[in-house]
């Protein structure tokens, strides 16, 4: 299944606030062990093995947040770690890797994802990369990877298929129609049923030459301010002025040339504490654990518990909270209002941002 000039390009700035407090800015949720025993970023790496070689594996982070990267996946090479001076959402980050691996190779591939989901089985998602590879090549075409639905969700952006484009590698490909915003639930279900809308899961496929053009084309400020560069202070002053955008508004609702193949895999983005409950097991009375702490539960139920390696969880007539223990901070909310643990990060940001 490998490919030649084929590069991984695995996305790990992110600060995963919705996480805290075990994931910090020193330690975001890309580096914890939120779905195992290893972090998330590992678990990424590891799961492209035997598609893209090592070598040709590059980790997208902040000067941050690279000693931690180092330390999670020390076998990657270390001119492979590509340091933004501070985020600019993915449309910056992607271009500069894109840059890198046009110097090493014109002629490549690249896999773009984020370092911090959770897809199985990897040989399903293995063979849907194949397939996209092949389309990449194929026509100079820009591929995202469209998981089918299984719910109504409104927490998700859909991708919109259109016409059919053919079979590459066993798998169906269309033409994308319309990238949609994250819907209601009226229009999620509208969604679902139709059978021509897909999760946007942020994984793309495209050649080096490709991604290149269309951030030439849709996105001229990040291009530019990219192009060329060649020493550190050249980079921060260009990340100074660069325009902050994810690589959907920048390039892929305004291009034409984009294709998406539909798949079936298990894929969760693990957006904030509730999804854990998606993909961690529950006990008998539906408490899902992750952390490596112990939990103690007396009629306690449906709750979400996180908790450093030996710590100690006790619940008590308690149901449907998230509770997480993580270093010198504890959370407690309903899991219903899970989300709202970003209004905690940015209230600590003013007040005490020691604990971030």
């Amino acid at each position: 299944m490998a490919h030649e000039s084929l590069y991984a390009v695995v996305m790990a700035g992110g600060a995963g606030t919705r996480f805290w407090p075990a994931s910090r800015r020193a330690r975001p949720k890309q580096l914890l062990p939120i779905t195992g025993e290893q972090p998330m970023i590992t678990q990424t790496i590891e799961r492209l093995e035997g598609l893209v070689d090592l070598e040709r594996v590059l980790v997208v982070t902040s000067e941050e947040l690279a000693p931690a990267i180092r330390e999670a996946v020390p076998q990657l090479l270390p001119e492979n770690l590509i340091l933004e001076p501070f985020g600019r959402n993915t449309a910056p980050c992607i271009a500069l890797a894109a840059f890198e691996i046009e110097r090493r190779d014109p002629n490549s591939v690249q896999i773009v994802l984020p370092a911090d989901h959770v897809i199985s089985p990897t040989d399903r998602f293995l063979s849907a990369l194949d397939a996209a590879v092949h389309e990449a090549r194929a026509g100079g075409r820009l591929v995202t990877l469209g998981v089918r639905p299984t719910h109504p969700a409104t927490g998700y952006g859909y991708i919109r298929g259109g016409e059919k484009r053919g079979v590459q590698a066993g798998w169906e490909v269309r033409e994308v129609s319309s990238f949609v915003e994250k819907p209601d639930a009226a229009r999620a279900k509208e969604f679902l049923e139709s059978g021509d809308y897909f999760w946007n899961a942020g994984i793309f496929v495209w050649e080096t030459r490709t991604i290149l053009a269309a951030l030439r084309a849709h996105a001229t400020g990040i291009y530019d301010a990219l192009a060329g560069i060649d020493e550190p202070a050249e980079l921060v002053r260009a990340y100074e002025r660069v325009e902050s955008s994810p690589i959907d508004v920048a390039v892929m609702e305004r291009a034409t040339n984009v294709s998406v193949v539909p798949v079936d895999f298990e894929w969760n983005d693990v957006g904030s504490w509730p999804s854990l409950a998606d993909v961690t097991p529950a006990d008998s009375s539906g408490n899902h654990q992750s952390g490596g702490g112990r939990l103690i539960a007396r009629d306690a139920r449906d709750c979400i518990v996180y908790g450093d390696e030996g710590s100690l969880i006790a619940l008590v007539g308690v149901e449907d909270l998230v509770v997480v223990q993580s270093g010198n901070s504890v959370l407690v909310c309903p899991r219903e209002r899970a989300q709202e643990v970003k209004a905690i990060v940015s209230q600590l940001e003013n007040e005490a941002p020691d604990l971030l």
